[in-house]
């Protein structure tokens, strides 16, 4: 879902549960290129279960992350997510873009579980030059109070957007970038928060379902705590760090066996539904919660599918000092989502 335009630079701003990220992407030399990244801390519980509670908080580490960026002031490209966003793919009458858009409201209703007065809905053609008497169209709704609530936080922030994006969408567009061999058949992307997972299933490339579920490192960490006697830092270091031990291991495999539920259900629905015939046929992780020593292995071995932590810098050039003083292979699985928003480039 990539789109290119004519602007030079775009910025991607993801605000996480415990961190916010920025990632500046030049496009001016034919390909993308990342120029710029900067990641600045959340307080705990600042956001909880994807709700901001302390909107100046908030706020302030933004405006830090972008200040590091050297970007101040400048617009962004941000994104939504969450339960109050629905994506779908769904089939109507083939007709003309300016006519589907006429015809959407109405589709939607059938679709969309939310009070259509309440929500912002956008789509896509998937099939524009197919012939038929029906067409294939990617549905996105998503409540107005979830775009407003995003726009005053940016104010708050002293920012404006460009775009407001999909998390999943995002997602998507690093993905394709970086695994374009992940594009056919069927895949899921899964990005591990601080507080939620969001479960991606794609399509031959294109997104058919995202949910979330409430696991995050937040929940391995308090896990670490309570059951095995740690300290929060101990157990930061257990989560962040690369070796494996006891202590991670168990509480690996009961997080991990959550989030494999997660993903078995949404493919159990989509079959269903009737709408993937073909089974799934691999997964990729990424956030933090990607980097959690064995979770990928115990993944795999539940879900009996290759398991893989995506790399949003594979495919992807990188500027000499775009890092600074961050170590790139700690906070490249952060990188999914705020390099999807760059990657959009607004005409």
């Amino acid at each position: 879902m990539g789109l290119f335009g004519r602007k030079k630079t775009s910025i991607g701003l993801d605000i996480g549960s415990g961190l916010v990220k920025v990632a500046v992407i030049e496009h001016s030399k034919g390909e993308p290129e990342l120029t710029k990244v900067a990641i600045a801390p959340l307080l705990a519980d600042a956001i909880v279960e994807g709700e901001v509670m302390d909107p100046g908080i908030v706020a302030e580490a933004a405006r830090n992350a972008l200040s590091a960026a050297g970007i101040s002031g400048r617009p962004v490209i941000t994104a939504v997510g969450g339960r109050d966003v629905i994506i779908k793919k769904i089939q109507i009458d083939r007709v003309k873009e300016q006519q589907a858009r006429e015809l959407i409201r109405w589709e939607a209703e059938q679709h969309v579980p939310f009070d259509m007065e309440s929500v912002e809905l956008d789509f896509q053609i998937l099939d524009p030059d197919a012939e038929g008497l029906e067409m294939n169209v990617l549905l996105v709704a998503a409540k107005r109070d979830l775009i407003e609530n995003k726009l005053r936080l940016l104010t708050d922030a002293e920012v404006a957007p460009s775009v407001v994006d999909v998390d999943a969408f995002a997602l998507h567009n690093a993905f394709e970038v970086n695994y374009p061999e992940a594009m056919s058949g069927v895949v899921c992307l899964v990005n591990i928060g601080h507080e939620v997972t969001n479960i991606n299933i794609m399509e031959d490339g294109v997104p058919l379902l995202t949910r979330d579920i409430a696991v995050g490192t937040r929940r391995f960490r308090e896990d670490l705590q309570r059951e095995r006697g740690l300290s929060a830092e101990e157990a930061d270091g257990l989560l962040q760090g690369y070796d494996r031990s006891p202590h991670l291991q168990a509480v690996t495999e009961t997080r991990g066996e959550e989030i494999a539920t997660g993903i078995e259900r949404a493919a159990a629905f989509l079959a269903s539904s009737s709408r993937v015939t073909n089974k799934l046929r691999a997964a990729y992780t990424s956030g933090g919660g990607s980097r959690v020593p064995g979770l990928t292995d115990a993944l795999a071995t539940r879900l009996r599918i290759p398991v893989e932590q995506a790399n949003p810098l594979q495919r992807l050039r990188v500027r000499d000092g775009a890092f600074d003083s961050l170590v790139i292979d700690d906070v490249a699985p952060l990188l999914m989502l705020p390099i999807g928003l760059a990657l959009r480039q607004v005409a």
